[in-house]
Order: C-alpha cells, then structure tokens, then sequence
C-alpha cells in the first residue's frame, strides 16, 4: 500500500508542477486577439473567396480592424457582402465607409466560332493552362479565348457558363460578386474587374489582341485593329491606344455610344443598352410636300396651254372666211 501511496503523491506533484508551468507559459505567450475582430468576422459573409485580397474572411476582418487603427478603412471591400456588408462593419467600428460602386466580371473577348473559326486540333490535356502552353490553341489568335472552361471551374458561386454555341464564357450579372477568381483563372488575362455601370450599362472593347491590325483582323474578324478611329470620335478622352489595341476607361466613359459606331469591326460593345430605334425611312414627310408642289404647277401649265389654244383656233377660223368670197366674184365675172 505504501508504494501506491507513494506513486499517487510523486504524480500528483508532477501534475501541480506541470500545470503551474504551463499556466505561467500561457501567461508570458498569450496571443492577445482584438475582440472587434470576431465581430467582423461574423458581420463578413463568410465565403473566404479571397476576393478581397486576403486569405479568407478572417484575414479580411484583421485588415479591417487593423485599418480601423490606423484611421481609414480607404481600399478595403468585401465583394461578396458589397456596399451593405462594409456599412455593417463600418458602424461596428465606428468609422464611415465611402461609397463604392459594385464591380462585375467582363469577357473582353468577342472570338465566336464565327468570327474566328478553329483551324487546329489540339489533343491534351483540356484546360486552358495546359492549351496556353502549347502555343495559340485551337485558333490563329495568340491573345483570345481559349474556350476551354478554366474561369468556370474557379467560380464558386457559379455565375459563368460556357456558351457552346459561341465558345465563349458568358458572366450571369445577378450572381457575379466579382471576387476576381475568374480573373486568376483565365492564363491569358481577358477577364476583367469593371464597373457595372449606372443601370450596368457599360462599353467595352471586347478584345485583348495586341497583334498590328492587318494580322489581327486576319486571325479574328471582330478583332480590334488599333486604327484610331474610336479615339478621334470620343470627346472626354475615355479611349487610349497601346500596342495596337484601344481601352475604354470607364472612369471617363460617359456612355455616349460615338466609339461602338465608329468601330470598323465590331469591336466595342455596349453592354445592357437598349435596343437602337430603327432608322426612320428617309425624308418620309418631305417627298409628300415635294410632290405636292411639283403636281400643282403641272395643274397650272395645263390650263394656261388649253387657253391659247382656243383662242388660235378662232384667230385661224376668222381670216379663212374672208377669201372666199372674192374667188367667187372673179370666177363669174369672167363666166
């Protein structure tokens, strides 16, 4: 009994001893967490899409406390939660959150089958990556689409779809929250973080391809040629020209529409404009007033010729009957 006895007390102290040695240890390590930030965190949506541009929403909701530290929350936004979600951790800091305007993801890519046919088959691995490593892919194009559904896989809220017919992503602007990781995804960078727009109207130069015009627009007929003719057309200078492809900054862009009508090919697209009004028929009223004029001078000329007429007749008639009766005389005078 006394060897037990003996082992229960010598554990016993080891347990006291330890345990005061990991109370003092936690005392001197303690890492000291802001409690703002888990009122954050649950204030954030929780989708830890990265879009923000930290790891996850606690990352996020760090940075936001640390910001709120420092004075500003200036550059900070959730994409997910938008505008309400920043004004709910604005109020649980205490600071005021500026307005921003949501953002939506833009294919600036408009390579249909149509406008730039496949001439090669490729036979691999079926990503974009890999299909961007071996060289231009299935078309001559070097800078478009690659088609093969990478930005699709990396959406987790499942708002871009592949169109089959056009082979082309297409972005569903009531689920897009634009955290960017389509952006990521695409290995030759045509889609991009835009504003939606007042009404998410928008213009865009729906092309990335940076080659001279001439072998741009033999490689994709919607191709962007750089000629300029977008640029002299815009008047609050929203359009710039690099490396042979124009950009439309939206921050400039008034949505006029002047540059989509000036583009030769078909590259600028206004997005969620409504449809142009046909063209009324030319001149429809002016030709009625025209011809309306040209019949009552012709009404005009016909009466005036009928009346000379009738008085020729009675001039001619007249001197006819005169004559006549001289003949007769000399005729029975020499009878």
């Amino acid at each position: 009994m006394e060897f037990i006895l003996y082992a229960v007390i010598v554990l016993g102290a080891i347990a006291l001893i330890a345990a005061v040695v990991l109370y003092a240890a936690s005392k001197k390590f303690a890492v000291y967490e802001d409690p703002r930030i888990g009122q954050v965190l649950e204030a954030l949506p929780g989708a830890n899409c990265g879009g923000c541009g930290f790891p996850g929403c606690s990352g996020m909701a760090d940075a936001l406390v640390k910001a709120c530290d420092a004075g500003s929350l200036e550059g900070l936004l959730c994409p997910v939660g938008g505008q309400e979600t920043m004004s709910q951790v604005a109020d649980l800091l205490g600071m005021a959150v500026a307005n921003t305007d949501p953002k939506i993801a833009v294919v600036r890519c408009n390579g249909t089958c149509e406008h730039r046919p496949r001439v090669i088959e490729y036979s691999g691995l079926r990503t974009c990556a890999a299909m961007n490593a071996t060289g231009t892919g299935e078309t001559l194009c070097g800078f478009g689409c690659l088609g093969c559904g990478d930005c699709t896989r990396a959406c987790t809220f499942d708002a871009i779809h592949m169109n089959e017919e056009t082979g082309l992503p297409e972005v569903d602007e009531e689920k897009c929250v634009a955290c960017g990781a389509c952006v990521k995804a695409c290995p030759r960078h045509i889609i991009e973080l835009r504003k939606k727009g007042p009404k998410g109207r928008r213009m865009v130069v729906s092309c990335v391809n940076k080659d001279k015009g001439a072998v741009a627009k033999k490689n994709c007929s919607a191709a962007c040629i750089g000629c300029g003719k977008c640029q002299k057309e815009c008047k609050f200078e929203a359009i710039t020209i690099e490396n042979n492809l124009s950009y439309i900054d939206p921050e400039k862009c008034r949505l006029c529409r002047k540059c989509e009508a000036a583009c030769p090919t078909g590259a600028i697209l206004a997005v969620n404009f409504p449809a142009r009004k046909p063209k009324p028929a030319e001149n429809t009223a002016a030709p009625t007033e025209a011809t309306a004029k040209v019949e009552a001078p012709k009404k005009e000329e016909t009466v005036k010729v009928e009346a000379p007429m009738k008085e020729e007749t009675v001039k001619v008639e007249a001197p006819k009957a005169e004559p006549v009766t001289p003949k007769t005389t000399e005729e029975e005078a020499k009878a």
